[in-house]
């Protein structure tokens, strides 16, 4: 999968699908040529190099008026030689110069792919999986290599990036920048799309025009935050969900980043992303390394759907990991919504078995079973718990609820603390804080250095003692504020640019120290719901919390978002009360289950508290699940209605051989003799006939009527009197099987 022209010095990754092209220019640069649909792979490309006489231009030779890295579309640009753009990398000597030229020194080619040392990433099971190349390259002056790694899939129409620095010198180095990922593309012809929002609406579809000048999103919060995910892609003008070219740039990281689109005079486009060089600066010992996050980029001619579908395959089958990654994920049910802080042993246990008979299969403990943690004021550090209520410890609730046949599940905060708590009053130097300053809090917490070992042995410790003794399969990690006066007192000042990162690598550690113990225990990410929904910690949590807002119609458009790079599999959806607690919105019951069954199904509320119609739903839905569980973690997910963009949403999971689908078609608000509609399927096979059935209607048609006239809609609001109880109102939601007719 990598070819390479040794007499030209161009590099030709490919799978038959997609090509990526690059090559060492005359300087000792790597240059950018090409990504997109393949091409011949005995091709020469160089002719793809354009260069030319422009005036007000720096040139990099003397007499040469043609060859400037301002022109030349590059791989890993340097800023100061010719080139004024934003770079990839800034590398500071002690003599204050921040000046770099690489030279080529050489490449490695290695079947499949390396793991990166304390950092998620992609991986393979075996060598034919993937190819990758390593290029070396070289600073004279500083004596600093820099190693480029690409990755191309056999499977995946996408290419995995990292960069490995070394220094070889006598003396330090401090990296002020250090991008996972820059390309230069030819032309800026495209629109951007991000993911952005805030608590409760986060991933929210963002779509612009890319135009001369910088378009980013970014976190300088410690966190890949609430307000934007670590990605962005490229669309053509006329790209849709179904056909067009588009291109998508994913960072397999959960701290500070930087995802940038820079568009310059020659309309040539600059796209980056990384570590956030905000904040950032590292110390670069002699004879030391630092390595990069992975980076992720995927081509798609087959319009935005196309992209997703890639991340997808990738993420769920080689990013996600260990026991849990090809199993059926259990129905769960949480019980923070419906008691908050105010419950007792015997609150929980009624609560348990009221779910059991409906078929759930875990339980979950959230906030308040700890130290005396009656509030948010207090407790945060104490793994120990609360016996006033559950006078048997974990250890003795854990065992209650196995015995009702279900398995038992905890929430923890492992990197926050309170004040009021008998860690901090032992350990108040374990907090992140800057000497002299005031201490920000958030939720009233404060968060812990996890920069520094000892503070990250301190949590370990307790959470493994606890873990050793109860039965405990699951635990939802939370993560309920954002770094502020970011400093770690284990630090000198000249290495305080490192303590986001490191921060990070904490995180990251203690969470594969707790996997390497339990392999089997299934962790879900939180962040305050969606603060830190990103493919980093899907290396170590195989789902995440989408959301605290739980709201159905709120999540169509979260989930929608979500979808543009993250599988279902990893999607936390449940069902919760109605009015709902976020948004105060009424909404069937029904509805609330259709949009939580595409994702990691689960309920947030007192099923004691419903009716005996409402509980023979649940029951209906629970059941739905555990029959389509398998098709949702691992089928083909299509996006056929956009939320932002009108009245109703719809998406579909499709078998991957075709055989069997499901679509959900949600619409908002009601209609009055509304319009017949069709809606056009994707992912079936045009010559079997299918049979479809809904709550509404049943009928046989062949897939490529599905795919091409649509699949029929039986809307209650078209051409029918007004019956509510037939479907004619605000928050309507059918789901439509679709099964191969043997």
């Amino acid at each position: 999968m990598v070819t390479v022209n040794d007499k030209e010095k161009v590099f030709h990754l490919h799978n038959g699908r997609i090509s990526y092209l690059l090559y060492v220019m005359e300087s000792g640069q790597l240059g950018h040529l090409y990504f997109g649909k393949a091409l011949n792979s005995a091709g020469s490309y160089l002719h793809m190099v354009e260069k030319a006489y422009r005036p007000m231009t720096t040139y990099i030779n003397e007499g040469d008026l043609t060859t400037s890295y301002e022109q030349l579309r590059q791989e890993y640009p340097c800023y100061g030689t010719s080139d004024y753009r934003y770079p990839a990398m800034e590398v500071q000597g002690s003599d204050g110069s921040r000046i770099c030229k690489l030279e080529y020194q050489g490449y490695e080619i290695m079947e499949g792919k390396k793991a990166l040392p304390g950092l998620p990433a992609t991986y393979t099971e075996d060598g034919a999986e993937a190819a990758t190349l390593e290029i070396r390259m070289k600073d004279g002056w500083r004596n600093l290599e820099v190693v480029f790694s690409y990755t191309i899939f056999r499977d995946v129409d996408g290419v995995a990036r990292s960069v490995r620095f070394v220094n070889h010198g006598k003396e330090a180095l401090w990296l002020n920048r250090a991008m996972s990922l820059s390309i230069d593309m030819p032309d800026a012809d495209y629109y951007g799309v991000q993911l952005s929002g805030a608590w409760a609406r986060e991933r929210y579809v963002k779509t612009r025009e890319l135009t001369p000048g910088v378009t980013a999103v970014s976190s300088m919060r410690g966190n890949s935050s609430h307000q934007h995910n670590p990605f962005l892609a490229l669309k053509r003008k006329n790209t849709t969900e179904r056909s067009g070219e588009a291109i998508g740039f994913s960072l397999i990281y959960s701290g500070n980043f930087l995802a940038q689109a820079e568009v310059d005079n020659y309309n040539v486009l600059r796209v980056m992303i990384g570590i956030n060089p905000f904040g950032f600066q590292w110390k670069l010992e002699p004879d030391a390394a630092f390595v990069t996050p992975e980076a992720v980029m995927v081509y798609s001619g087959d319009g935005l759907n196309g992209m997703s579908g890639q991340f997808h395959r990738l993420y769920r089958n080689r990013l996600a990991r260990g026991y849990w990654r090809d199993r059926e994920r259990p129905v769960l049910i949480n019980n923070w919504e419906a008691t908050q802080f105010d419950f007792v042993e015997e609150d929980i246990l009624k609560f348990a078995k009221k779910a059991k008979e409906c078929g759930i299969e875990l339980f979950v403990l959230d906030d308040g079973w700890f130290g005396k943690r009656n509030d948010d004021r207090r407790g945060l550090g104490d793994w120990k718990a609360n016996t006033d209520k559950l006078p048997g410890g974990i250890e003795g609730l854990a065992e209650k609820i196995e015995a009702l046949g279900m398995k038992f599940g905890l929430w923890f905060e492992p990197e926050m603390v309170n004040k009021d708590s008998d860690f901090y009053r032992s350990h108040p130097d374990y907090v992140i804080a800057t000497p002299g300053r005031n201490m920000s809090h958030g939720r009233n917490q404060y968060v812990l250095d996890f920069s520094r070992k000892e503070v990250v042995d301190a949590i370990y410790v307790q959470m493994h003692e606890l873990l050793s003794k109860a039965k405990i399969s699951y635990i939802k990690w939370d993560m309920n504020r954002s770094i502020s006066e970011c400093y770690s007192a284990a630090y000198p000042a000249d290495r305080q640019g490192e303590i986001f990162h490191r921060y990070i690598l904490g995180v990251y550690d203690l969470h594969e120290r707790l996997i390497h113990d339990f392999p089997e225990l299934l962790i879900e990410s939180c962040s305050s719901g969606g603060g830190r929904f990103d493919a980093g910690m899907l290396y170590y949590a195989p789902q995440g919390w989408t959301s605290d807002d739980s709201d159905a119609i709120e999540r169509l458009k979260i989930q929608y978002g979500t979808s543009y790079v993250y599988p279902l599999s990893c999607m936390g959806a449940h069902v919760s009360a109605s009015p709902n607690e976020q948004v105060g919105r009424a909404t069937p019951i029904g509805t609330r289950g259709n949009v939580a069954l595409t994702g990691a199904f689960g309920y947030e509320m007192d099923l004691n508290k419903l009716s005996g119609e409402e509980i023979e739903e649940v029951k209906e839905q629970v059941a739905f699940y555990k029959e389509y569980r398998s098709l949702i973690a691992k089928g083909d997910f299509y996006r056929l209605l956009s939320p932002f963009e009108g009245n109703f949403a719809a998406w579909e999971v499709v078998r991957q051989d075709g055989r069997q689908a499901f679509v959900t078609v949600t619409r908002i608000l009601s209609e009055t003799n509304g319009p017949y509609r069709r809606l056009p399927l994707c992912g079936l096979s045009e010559e079997r006939k299918y049979h479809v059935e809904s709550r509404y209607l049943s009928y046989d048609a062949y897939g490529d009527e599905l795919m091409q006239y649509g699949l029929i809609l039986e809307d209650k609001s078209s051409g029918s009197p007004t019956d509510a109880s037939a479907g004619c109102r605000d928050f309507m939601s059918l789901m439509y099987k679709v099964s191969v007719i043997e």
